[in-house]
């Protein structure tokens, strides 16, 4: 997956099961998906390290990945857009 196919997938993720973070990994994951800093960016202005972040990042990924495996929302979604366009 390259990187603008990644960043499509998880704000697909994000949309749906962005509420089930908490706030931490919200503004983490809004701060590198949507706000476009690098993790050195991010971990300045938290004054943690950038090992931190990247962990972070991982770990938030992984929990939408894990919500989408358990719950699949946006299969359901994708696979209703797909009927409506047979229509």
């Amino acid at each position: 997956m390259n990187r603008t196919e990644e960043y499509i997938y998880y704000n697909a993720l994000f949309d749906i099961y962005g509420n089930l973070l908490n706030e931490r990994e919200s503004e983490i994951y809004r701060l590198f998906y949507e706000e476009d800093l690098s993790l050195q960016e991010i971990a300045d202005n938290r004054s943690v390290s950038k090992s931190a972040i990247g962990s972070a990042i991982k770990t938030i990924n992984e929990k939408l990945e894990n919500y989408e495996s358990i719950l699949q929302f946006l299969k359901k979604k994708k696979e209703i857009k797909k009927i409506i366009e047979e229509i």
